[in-house]
């Protein structure tokens, strides 16, 4: 018969007992730990959780009041609040056991046990304790969920040779649980990508969890992925699971890891390595299992090269990459994007337009300096503005200017203008190059990610 893949922890005085429960508790449940000292429950709590403790009501000798067992009961609901308990009593005393059951425990066995009615009472607490653990699971992802509802996501549109290589190299590697690292300018859609590695993988059944570590801030980093405990710090009011463990089971996708600071970078790879979250003010081992994908729009060695980016972690979150190439590059998929918008405006604001051949022309000319999410932005506004049945090459609001990729700033003078015009334009001809760019505008590249990061290029 094989044996239920549960952990019991028995605590009784009586080492009698403790030898009787574990023998037959050792055939049905694949690990049973006894103690006799209760003192022992925190630590071994602290260590991992248990599906199912059995708990003697009475540890002195000559005390039958079941207070130490009611106190016990309490400190393991403090420590676990899914934790199930069955209380053990020579007494039958109904009283304590009712009292017993509105502090916490699921059920009571009396001595001496009936070894079947035993291992049936074990059973199905083992059951109670799986729907709990599930119901828990459930309610945390059912909220990082329902925050994706209202976020719309497009599909992956590409008709270019580049595009399909890389619908190739995710098709290859979706099924496995290589971590995955994108790279790509800023609106090329590699959330988009990140997402479809997912959908493509055995994990697609189960959650994915996006977060922005641009966002965060070194206060909030450990607290917003491995989570908290309930006062951990000022506004902690309950506990809260991080979105590693809110994403166990399904797909992790951290944007914007070149952002993280040497200290969030260090945290974040000892969690890799160990497989294990401690959320914050706990020292409770919570086990992780995610399919890690990463993206950047910066360029890793160069920060590896300047001791702003660990090698060991960029070699720990790069099994496989991917490269998502600047709009620019992609052709012909710009129309099909532009359509792709197009119709999805037109349904929105329930207009008919479609774009003219000189509006065509213009798009084709474009760099497209903010990608995809620049085309995206830019059709909704001309769906928005436009009254008549054609898009004309007037009705297109770029960001920049075709022919210089200049950046219109209606001739202001004001310094920090004309410092982020000179590195957007520099970065524009060298196509992004760290090394380049930083060289003619005569920086060092660690001044050039700083002023990036300034201006938000």
């Amino acid at each position: 018969m094989t044996k239920i893949k549960g952990k019991i922890l028995i605590a009784d005085d009586n080492e009698g007992i403790l030898k009787s429960l574990s023998f037959i508790l050792r055939q049905e449940f694949e690990e049973v730990t006894t103690i006799k000292n209760p003192a022992k429950f925190i630590t071994l709590l602290h260590s991992g959780s248990f599906d199912i403790i059995l708990l003697d009501m009475n540890f002195s000798a000559g005390v039958n009041t079941g207070n130490e067992g009611l106190f016990w009961l309490k400190e393991i609901m403090k420590e676990d609040h899914d934790a199930v308990i069955i209380l053990i009593t020579a007494y039958g005393d109904i009283e304590l056991a009712v009292k017993a059951m509105k502090e916490g425990a699921t059920d009571f066995i009396q001595k001496p046990f009936d070894p079947v009615k035993l291992v049936s009472t074990i059973r199905a607490a083992y059951q109670l304790r799986m729907s709990k653990v599930q119901v828990s699971k459930l309610m945390h992802k059912q909220k990082h969920l329902s925050e994706d509802l209202d976020k719309k996501f497009n599909s992956l549109i590409g008709e270019s040779p580049i595009m399909k290589d890389i619908l190739s190299v995710v098709k290859k590697v979706a099924p496995t649980d290589a971590n995955i690292l994108i790279l790509g300018e800023n609106g090329t859609g590699k959330e988009l990508i990140a997402r479809e590695i997912h959908r493509q993988s055995k994990r697609s059944e189960d959650v994915f969890i996006s977060v922005d570590l641009g966002s965060l801030s070194e206060s909030l980093f450990e607290s917003e992925l491995f989570g908290h405990v309930k006062g951990a710090f000022t506004g902690a009011a309950e506990d809260r699971k991080g979105r590693f463990e809110t994403a166990t089971g399904g797909t992790l996708f951290l944007d914007e890891i070149g952002n993280l600071s040497m200290s969030m970078q260090s945290k974040l790879l000892t969690v890799l390595q160990n497989r294990y979250i401690i959320p914050v003010g706990s020292n409770k081992a919570v086990p992780i299992d995610v399919r890690l994908i990463t993206a950047t729009n910066k360029h890793l060695p160069d920060l590896i090269r300047d001791n702003l980016f660990r090698e060991d972690l960029m070699f720990r979150i790069n099994t496989v990459q991917i490269e998502i190439p600047p709009l620019r590059n992609r052709g012909e998929d710009i129309l099909l994007l532009a359509e792709h918008f197009l119709k999805i405006y037109g349904k929105k604001y329930e207009k008919s337009l479609k774009i003219s051949g000189t509006a065509i022309d213009k798009l084709l000319q474009y760099e497209w300096p903010g990608n995809v999410r620049e085309l995206q932005h830019m059709l909704e506004n001309s769906v928005i503005m436009v009254d008549e049945g054609i898009i004309k090459p007037e009705n297109l609001r770029f960001t920049t200017s075709i022919s210089s990729g200049k950046q219109f700033f209606d001739n202001s003078l004001n310094l920090n203008d004309v410092e982020r015009l000179t590195i957007k334009e520099a970065l524009f001809k060298h196509k992004g190059n760290i090394n380049q760019t930083a060289k003619e505008l005569g920086i060092t590249r660690k001044t050039l990610y700083s002023k990036i990061e300034k201006y938000e290029l």
